[in-house]
């Protein structure tokens, strides 16, 4: 059988290819984080006609926000929901627990695309009150809470770069001694589950703390740009450098296999050592066009990449640098510099 002259199994063929391509929204795509440290935020049903309006396909949030997820009911957006840290313990102490919150913010909105449940952002040993166990337990009772509900959605955690040790040249890289036998537990969990770790990664604080140039931080041509003797792979910018020193010491603890979703990463525009508005333009463009291609570890394989962060963030403590990487004006809604998110 023929069809306008192209043969049934090419057609079909064909077809598959442009299906795939429609439906890998990896490749090309990067999402933005929504944070709330701000009193002065946009209403979250016009953040999320954002989100359609300048065609950023992807969320993550790091609390339920009823207002928030009523607003994504049916958007499409691929979404994914942080459990606050402060509300680890309960939840690691108490399967019931667990079942309300899946309960309260994962199942009641069924028409939400939630692609992870991180728990946890940025977790450090000392925050589980001496219970080593406490993030791994509250890890497993969320994922069995959503496996009871009938949900099939990865859980993880977002770790840092803290975590992270011996990473140049990035086949040295390692767990630090403080985070070893406090992760070694969470990345069985995910081995044996097939679901990713979601780290979040920001050159800018290599280039802050005088690590390296603004040109290797910004994946500009510079003098810091090596080759790792070990592997013979090339680094020509901080964040691949970075992101494959999470995936040899991934490798050292038996977790090699496991996928890196880059949970953050951004640039400030104000309140700190190269912190402008075209470093910032230069960063995140720079990024999104990077991304797809992977890093010299796994060339070829898109990063899943969330930008931090949608808006600037007045409420935010420590270094000021902190309150200003937002993309837009939250006061305007309009961008700070130019975007294109694909």
């Amino acid at each position: 059988m023929k069809m306008s002259g192209v043969r049934a199994p090419t057609l079909m063929f064909l077809l598959s290819l442009i299906m795939a391509s429609y439906f890998d929204t990896t490749a090309g795509q990067i999402g933005v984080c929504f944070g709330q440290l701000g009193n002065n935020l946009p209403n979250p049903s016009d953040v999320v006609a954002m989100y359609k309006q300048y065609d950023i396909q992807r969320m993550r949030m790091y609390a339920p926000k009823t207002e928030a997820l009523e607003a994504l009911r049916g958007s499409n957006i691929e979404f994914i929901l942080d459990v606050p840290n402060g509300e680890l313990e309960g939840i690691a102490n108490s399967q019931a627990s667990a079942n309300t919150w899946v309960r309260d913010n994962v199942q009641k909105y069924n028409d939400v695309r939630f692609k992870y449940i991180s728990v946890g952002n940025e977790v450090k040993p000392a925050d589980t009150a001496g219970k080593g166990t406490t993030l791994i337990q509250a890890i497993q009772n969320i994922d069995k809470a959503l496996s009871e509900a009938g949900l099939s959605i990865p859980v993880s955690t977002t770790t840092y770069m803290g975590a992270f040790m011996d990473t140049y040249p990035p086949s040295r890289g390692r767990f630090s001694d403080e985070y070893l036998n406090f992760l070694k537990p969470v990345i069985g969990f995910l081995v044996s589950k097939r679901y990713p770790l979601l780290v979040n990664i920001y050159t800018y604080f290599g280039f802050k703390n005088g690590d390296v140039s603004l040109e290797f931080s910004l994946f500009k041509p510079s003098s810091n740009e090596f080759k790792d003797d070990n592997n013979q792979l090339d680094y020509k910018n901080l964040f691949d450098a970075n992101l494959d020193s999470v995936y040899a010491a991934l490798d050292k603890l038996g977790g090699g296999s496991l996928e890196v979703v880059v949970s953050e990463s951004g640039w400030p525009t104000q309140g700190g050592l190269g912190a402008s508005l075209e470093n910032a333009k230069d960063y995140i463009n720079n990024l999104i066009q990077h991304v797809k291609n992977g890093s010299p570890r796994r060339p070829g394989k898109a990063i899943e990449t969330y930008i931090f962060a949608m808006f600037d963030e007045n409420q935010k403590p420590n270094d000021e640098t902190e309150r200003y990487f937002g993309l837009f004006l939250p006061t305007t809604k309009q961008l700070k510099y130019s975007v294109n998110f694909n």
